[in-house]
């Protein structure tokens, strides 16, 4: 596929992954893990994909500083000056709006993907079909455009994002609502409906329209990263970051484009995805292919369970006899068993209390 010299990519790949805690930890989140013993971690595979039709010297990731030599040790194909280490996290927006401004310093019409690095992206073709389509879209249009893909199941893990008006375009929406995190019963409704997509927390836009959108939205703190663009030495861009960065608020990409704008649409796309934030959500993208029991990477001995999801570290053998809808997951020196029902918030809870009983290198 030919690449087009205008256009860019982000990777976020800043999360600490604490949902999928204990086999994403802080001192090495899920992105740098290889979850699916495919050999790439969750960050090359997505490198790979997007590399597959966007020029490597114009793909960027946002990172924390922490991870930043973990970025370069598996990226070796990316240049050392498109890593962007963020002294603090402050959420994906603040993030993409410092490289935007990067970006709209390299190239003035650049066309833009943001794109999370812990996705699951079924159907390669289709998916460079649907990217390919979108940046020609935002081209010729100054909106911002997320990709959605229609509900498969009443999952409450993931955004819904409800279609408006259509644009002249087959298959792109202005977007009229945004729910993110609904409980069971409003996803179900949400599905059977027919108006709603799932929101994969993929952006694109034209560069210019992009700065303008944080300029309207985020009118307190983009003047100040905006100025990057007006900076020609890296080295104070980066000095300038480090002083500024920890002032900008908690925002994600999604409250902003999909909350506190007008001017959003979605595209409906083909490709089959998953959201590999959370046990539940890996289970249950699994589970559709006709497994009771989702055993990830392991060897494991079965017998009389079902509804579980099992991951243990190489070189271990699980025997599980009577377990009905857990998580067993293991990694290092913390071994976690809970019911996955319930493992959004207790995960949480068990992360700060082993945090403060047993200290801060079990989180």
């Amino acid at each position: 596929m030919e690449k087009h010299s205008n256009n860019f990519c982000v990777i976020l790949a800043g999360g600490h992954g604490r949902r999928l805690w204990p086999s994403s930890r802080v001192n090495c989140p899920k992105q740098f893990v290889d979850f699916f013993g495919t050999g790439r971690t969750q960050l090359q595979s997505t490198f790979d994909r997007m590399s597959r039709i966007i020029p490597a010297e114009n793909i960027y990731v946002n990172t924390r500083h922490r991870y930043a030599d973990m970025v370069r040790e598996q990226l070796t194909d990316l240049p050392a000056e498109n890593i962007l280490s963020e002294p603090v996290n402050r959420n994906t927006a603040p993030s993409v709006a410092w490289a935007g401004a990067r970006i709209h310093r390299k190239c003035e019409n650049a066309r833009i993907i943001i794109v999370p690095s812990d996705q699951m992206i079924v159907g390669e073709e289709a998916f460079q079909k649907n990217v390919m389509q979108g940046l020609e879209f935002v081209a010729e249009n100054d909106i911002i455009l997320t990709m959605g893909i229609r509900p498969t199941r009443p999952e409450p893990g993931y955004g819904y994002i409800q279609i408006g008006e259509p644009s002249l375009v087959n298959g792109i929406y202005k977007v009229r609502s945004f729910t993110e995190k609904p409980e069971r019963d409003f996803a179900r409704l949400f599905m059977e409906s027919g108006e709603f997509f799932w929101n994969t927390g993929m952006f694109l836009s034209n560069v210019n329209y992009l700065r303008k959108f944080f300029l309207d939205n985020l009118p307190d703190i983009f003047p100040r990263l905006g100025a990057v663009k007006e900076i020609t030495n890296l080295a104070e861009e980066l000095k300038y970051v480090h002083d500024h960065f920890p002032a900008y608020p908690n925002l994600s990409m999604d409250k902003v484009a999909l909350e506190m704008s007008d001017n959003a649409y979605v595209m409906r796309c083909d490709f089959g995805w998953a959201d590999l934030g959370t046990w539940h959500s890996i289970y249950e993208f699994k589970q559709c292919q006709g497994n009771d029991n989702v055993v990830i990477d392991s060897e494991v001995l079965l017998e009389n369970c079902q509804n579980n999801i099992i991951k243990l570290p190489k070189g271990h053998v699980g025997v599980i006899n009577g377990l009905d809808g857990y998580i067993v997951a293991e990694q290092g020196d913390v071994l976690l068993i809970c019911k996955k029902s319930d493992s959004s918030s207790l995960i949480r809870k068990y992360i700060n209390e082993v945090g403060l009983r047993f200290g801060e290198q079990y989180m």
